[in-house]
């Protein structure tokens, strides 16, 4: 692919931390919420509602949970109401960011965001300076232990995805996002198993940063993932892995 939201599979292998810390359970919640709030508490119904379902079940979230977070979506039980903004800005080395929003306190959310661009040598900018440079995908990652590749293939191919690439340890699907669904189906019916399967902005090239960049640019998305009000990132930095290794060791 001419991309790759880097920020999403370093997440998603420090997701069983976040776990810990409740912080992902509570970003799930708000997203069945809202998706119930928008299109009806019927899972079937609901195409964003049955993903933000299946996203939450993989991550061994109790039923109970589920059931009051479609609930409160659905006005069956009191709750927040949460509004769904988006903001962009720029890292250090002019790095892209964009950055996702479930709030209940737009005010408390943007003022967050902004002192942590600042904090770490960006800058919070107007809608539209950066969301030019990603394309919205739907967007799969799946071990390479769980299936073979040419299984994969057909597989993705008859479910109408653009692309399958091999990126290491594990194989990525594009897909358009309409066609997620489908894809999801697809996947399931063969006994693949997904570590992620979600709709994705997706940059159409990336920065490469080094040293200081790439170290504050790290600090800066960790700081903002775990502010409460924040959803998802994507950037379209890339940092070379043996760096990587460096940073995260």
């Amino acid at each position: 692919m001419s991309g790759h939201n880097k920020w999403s599979t370093i997440k998603h292998k420090k997701g069983a931390a976040d776990a810990k810390r409740g912080k992902l359970f509570s970003k799930l919640i708000k997203e069945i919420t809202v998706a119930a709030r928008m299109g009806g508490g019927d899972i079937e119904g609901n195409a964003r509602l049955r993903s933000a379902v299946a996203t939450a079940k993989a991550a061994n979230m109790p039923k109970d949970n589920i059931e009051r977070a479609i609930k409160k979506g659905t006005g069956d039980l009191d709750g927040a109401t949460f509004e769904e903004i988006s903001y962009e800005g720029y890292g250090p080395s002019g790095v892209a960011v964009l950055v996702n929003v479930l709030t209940d306190n737009k005010n408390r959310a943007v003022a967050d965001i902004r002192h942590l661009f600042s904090k770490y040598n960006g800058n919070l900018g107007e809608t539209g300076c950066v969301s030019w440079m990603f394309d919205k995908k739907g967007y799969a990652a799946i071990d390479k232990e769980v299936v073979d590749e040419e299984t994969l293939y057909d597989v993705a191919l008859s479910a109408g995805a653009d692309d399958i690439s091999d990126d290491g340890d594990e194989f990525t699907i594009l897909t358009e996002p309409e066609d997620l669904e489908k894809l999801r189906d697809a996947l399931e019916e063969k006994g693949i198993t997904y570590g992620q399967l979600e709709v994705q902005m997706i940059p159409q090239t990336n920065v490469t940063l080094t040293g200081k960049a790439a170290q504050q640019t790290l600090k800066l998305l960790d700081a903002l993932e775990d502010l409460d009000d924040v959803q998802s990132l994507s950037s379209n930095f890339d940092i070379d892995d043996e760096e990587m290794a460096q940073l995260q060791g």
